[in-house]
């Protein structure tokens, strides 16, 4: 995993990224939607969000938990313009790789929406979530399962390697009660293959590739993608969002 791409990728798509994730940010409000059904918000002074982008989701939060401390993460430096808008006293920026920034403690909650897939290790990820959980606090995320992008892939034989959720929670269970998941599929449509391209680089979604698309690249991929991929609706494009609310286990 390059994360100096992925964060390169990730900063060119800054003032494109709230326009085009549109995606994102209905699987933002549906994390919100099940936090207000399975955890007491009351119960939540401090949240750790990793992974916070352009800040969608991080206002989501504020305008539901309204926490007295909040500490917000990126790999991307140039990410904290785009939340400058929700910055006041009690939320602070932390800049870098969350796999290996010291994560602040304390947390009632550490959350993000569509950020694990990017990770190494996020099972390593875990155990450091819960030593920095608070006794009962939780670990709330949504990441993509192994049918996300599935017809990039299949194109161009390049993606990432998408963790089950049944692995998921194979995992977190050794050290959480798991509380809720689910997952789903969600299409969107494009009408040709190179929308499809510009949509996902407008999302910083290219970060693996360092790929140099030629005309004739670029004609292959666009004819193999019409012949699979072509709908009544046009040319789809597969999400498979993945949620998870897993509370930290009593000693």
């Amino acid at each position: 995993m390059d994360k100096q791409l992925i964060a390169k990728r990730f900063s060119k798509a800054v003032h494109s990224y709230n326009e085009e994730a549109s995606i994102q940010y209905e699987i933002a409000k549906h994390m919100i939607a099940l936090l207000k059904g399975n955890i007491n918000h009351c119960s939540i002074e401090q949240i750790f969000e990793f992974g916070c982008g352009t800040g969608q989701y991080t206002q989501l939060l504020i305008d539901h938990f309204t926490p007295g401390n909040m500490y917000i993460n990126d790999l991307c430096p140039e990410m904290v313009e785009s939340c400058q808008s929700i910055f006041d006293r009690s939320i602070e920026y932390i800049t870098g790789d969350a796999e290996n920034i010291d994560l602040p403690s304390n947390n009632d909650l550490i959350t993000s929406c569509s950020t694990l897939q990017w990770f190494e290790d996020p099972f390593a990820f875990f155990d450091r979530c819960h030593t920095s959980l608070n006794d009962n606090g939780y670990l709330a995320l949504s990441t993509f399962g192994e049918n996300n992008l599935y017809e990039i892939r299949e194109t161009t034989g390049e993606g990432l390697s998408y963790i089950a959720a049944t692995e998921l929670v194979k995992h977190l269970s050794n050290q959480y009660d798991i509380i809720h998941i689910e997952e789903n599929i969600i299409e969107q449509y494009f009408d040709d293959p190179k929308q499809v391209l510009r949509h996902l680089k407008k999302t910083g979604v290219t970060g693996i590739s360092n790929q140099r698309w030629t005309s004739r690249i670029l004609l292959n991929f666009c004819n193999e993608y019409k012949n699979q991929y072509t709908t009544l609706n046009g040319v789809k494009l597969t999400y498979h969002p993945i949620y998870i609310i897993a509370k930290k286990k009593r000693k």
